[in-house]
Parts: structure tokens; sequence; C-alpha cells
């Protein structure tokens, strides 16, 4: 009974996420719609389960990064509402995120000094999908195991959609979790990323000892509106007109 209560929390909070992010779009004119969509949940699910003390979350694919900024400021800070994050401590951003592929970079070295200073907490950084194309990602995932930083989780928003084209079309990631387990990272899957029953088991788990762990979420670019979900165009594109109003519909905002 407990488990379902808190399921229902989160799924309330999720809803009215994604309606202040689809709320905070239209007034500031900008629309990285699909990847700010496909994560809402995790955000939830980290930010209201998972983090505690000493623990530091990095978002990498800072142009999705609306519904971070709400929801930290529903808990108090005053982040600059922007597609590409400046560090700022003091109001939950630790570091400056926005060009692809070096959230996972600063992040290792995080965890890198956390475990010379022997300090506690870990580091938490959530990255797309395209960005396990970069050459700084599989750089940084030699590192991550050379060091055992079983302080490190790397979360991947994997809906398969990069920019204005599919993943297969681009630059295919074929059999993803093979290759983090190549790379002696411990890798586990997640296969709705919109079900808090789902995530927050595999969430909640701890490293195996000696090695980063990577968790593979999958998830639907554009989730929560319907008409625009798995749509390569909604990577970045300003809602108006009819989209606004379909929108606004599917949220419940109307």
């Amino acid at each position: 009974m407990a488990d379902t209560l808190q399921y229902d929390h989160l799924v309330s909070k999720a809803k009215k996420l994604r309606q202040d992010t689809f709320n905070a779009f239209i007034e500031h004119g900008e629309a990285h719609l699909g990847g700010s969509f496909s994560m809402i949940e995790m955000l939830i699910a980290l930010y209201e389960v998972v983090l505690k003390g000493e623990d530091k979350f990095i978002l990498s694919k800072a142009h999705a990064s609306f519904p971070l900024c709400l929801l930290l400021k529903e808990k108090g800070y005053e982040p600059k509402l922007t597609t590409h994050l400046e560090i700022d401590p003091e109001n939950g951003i630790h570091c400056t995120t926005g060009s692809l592929g070096h959230g996972l970079p600063i992040s290792v070295g995080m965890a890198m000094a956390r475990k010379r200073l022997k300090r506690p907490g870990k580091i938490y950084v959530m990255m797309s999908d395209g960005e396990c194309q970069e050459g700084t990602t599989w750089e940084s995932l030699l590192i991550g195991a050379k060091h055992r930083l079983d302080n490190l989780v790397v979360v991947v928003d994997y809906n398969k959609i990069q920019a204005l084209t599919t993943l297969d079309e681009g630059l295919p990631l074929d059999n993803l979790p093979a290759k983090f387990k190549a790379f002696n990272w411990d890798c586990v899957e997640v296969s709705d990323g919109h079900s808090f029953e789902e995530l927050l088991p595999v969430f909640k788990e701890s490293n195996a000892e000696g090695k980063p762990r990577v968790i593979i979420v999958h998830t639907t670019k554009g989730k929560g509106i319907k008409p625009f979900e798995n749509d390569p165009a909604w990577h970045a594109r300003k809602v108006k007109g009819e989209e606004l109003e379909i929108g606004k519909k599917e949220l419940g905002l109307v």
C-alpha cells in the first residue's frame, strides 16, 4: 500500500512538471520538448527518492534543462532558466553543460576527486543516447573503469532519436549494453522509463564494488503528448498555433 501511494504521488509530480515545462516553453519561446519530456520521470525519481546528502546530479543533455530548472525552483533554488546550463552550485547546477559529450568527462573527474579525498556521496549524470556517439564518452568510460569509480552512476535517456533523425538512420548504437559491459561497467536496463515501478528498484540499487554503473533507460521522446511522441521534429521546435492547443489538451491544461 505504501509503495502504491508513493507511486501515485510521483505520477502526480511528473504530470505537473510536464505541464509547468510546457507553459515555460510557451512563455520563453523555447521548445526542446522531445528530450525534455522523455526524461521527466527519471528526474522525479532522482530528486524525490534517490539523491541523498552529498550526492550530486549533472545534466549532460542540457538542451533539455527546462524541467530540471523548474524542479530545482520548486525545491527552493533559483537557477537561470536556460537551455545551456552555467555552473551555479548554490542553485543546484554543479557544472556548465550544453555542448554534448562533456557531462560524463566532468562527472568522471568529480567522482575521481571524491575517491581520492575519501568524500562520501555519488555523482549521477544523465546523458542523451546521441552522446554515446561522442569520442569523449568512450574515453571517459575507459577512465571510469580504470579507476574503479563505484561512486559514479550514468543514466542514458535512450529515446532513440537525435536532432532531426533516428539513431538508426544517423549513427546506430547496436547492442549498447554489450558495449558498456565491454568497457567493464556494470550495466542494467529499464524497459519503461516512464514507469516508477520499473525505475525506482533499479535506481536504488548500489553499484557493484569497484565498478561504475550505467543505467540504460528506454524512453519515448515527447512523452505525454501523443501526436508529438517519437517525432524527430520535436527535438527543437517552438509550440504555436494548432499544436499549442493540442499540447494543452493532451496535458490536461484546458
